[in-house]
């Protein structure tokens, strides 16, 4: 982990999930999401110390298990309070949400792993609460209420709001709850003014206008692969592995409710934009082209 001052006030620990930091006064700190897990946290808190700085709070911008792995053991060493926006909040205090949604059901043991179930850590709702100097923003689409923070500096954090060039070509599938939605945001960023702009998974950058392009082009790429599959029909299932084959991608459990999770939204965009239908045969869910 390298921290980096990116303004007066700013800073960002480069890491496979980015923290912010911002310096309410000359020593105490608020965390922008903590991490994938308690090792995280740990090395947060060894980064802020060696700074002589002390961590008043984390902001969580939504409650994937690598937003909040950190939270619990920098909660219990500091004390710290922890804010988080509406379902963000529900899943952040009750980690086995984030599963249960996933799986559609009692997450088996496999899908209860540290990428997908965080620790437990208390969270108070972020409304109008936040230190002088710092703003949120929704950026709905990756999860249920996720958040981006303006810092005094204008540096953007976006959170899950835009992938990497690298993560879109090795894998093209990432995880959507609303594409519709996403697709929103991918037009608010577009309207930005800021100084730098720090996505959780890629590089920081003054400029995010071909980023963005790139994420939507492939969410078009990916829907109208769907609604290509779906020229015959087609079971979820079937739709499923149309798609990994397509992107010559590897099942496993993760995977499976990551990306199942998400070809599910797919399904409900493109049936409420009318371009695919579904009914009942034999017991299964068809899903076809509209006429």
């Amino acid at each position: 982990m390298e921290l980096i001052k990116v303004g007066e006030k700013t800073y960002y620990i480069k890491n496979p999930t980015n923290i912010g930091i911002y310096k309410i006064d000359k020593e105490n700190v608020y965390i922008i999401d903590s991490g994938n897990d308690k090792d995280a946290g740990k090395k947060i808190l060894k980064i802020v110390d060696e700074q002589g700085w002390k961590v008043k709070g984390i902001i969580n911008t939504h409650s994937n298990a690598d937003h909040i792995g950190g939270n619990k053991v920098i909660q219990d060493r500091t004390g710290c309070k922890i804010l988080a926006h509406n379902i963000e909040k529900c899943f952040t205090e009750n980690p086995i949400l984030e599963s249960s949604f996933l799986y559609g059901g009692y997450p088996f043991k496999d899908i209860r792993n540290k990428f997908l179930l965080a620790k437990e850590s208390n969270a108070i709702e972020l409304d109008g609460n936040l230190p002088e100097g710092l703003e949120y923003f929704m950026l709905k689409g990756h999860f249920f209420d996720m958040i981006g923070i303006k810092t005094s500096d204008n540096v953007y954090f976006l959170a899950d709001s835009l992938f990497s060039e690298e993560t879109i070509t090795k894998y093209h599938l990432f995880f959507i709850y609303d594409v519709k939605e996403y697709l929103n945001t991918l037009d608010f960023l577009s309207t930005l003014k800021g100084n730098l702009y720090i996505p959780s998974h890629c590089e920081a950058t003054c400029d995010i206008y071909s980023l963005i392009e790139l994420n939507k082009n492939k969410i078009y790429e990916i829907a109208e692969k769907i609604c290509g599959a779906c020229k015959e029909e087609k079971t979820f299932e079937e739709i499923l592995k149309y798609i990994f084959d397509e992107y010559n991608l590897i099942m496993n459990p993760n995977q499976y409710v990551l990306l199942g999770s998400t070809i599910k939204s797919y399904l409900s965009y493109l049936y409420e934009e009318n371009k695919i239908s579904y009914e009942f045969k034999d017991n299964r869910m068809l899903w076809k082209q509209s006429n």
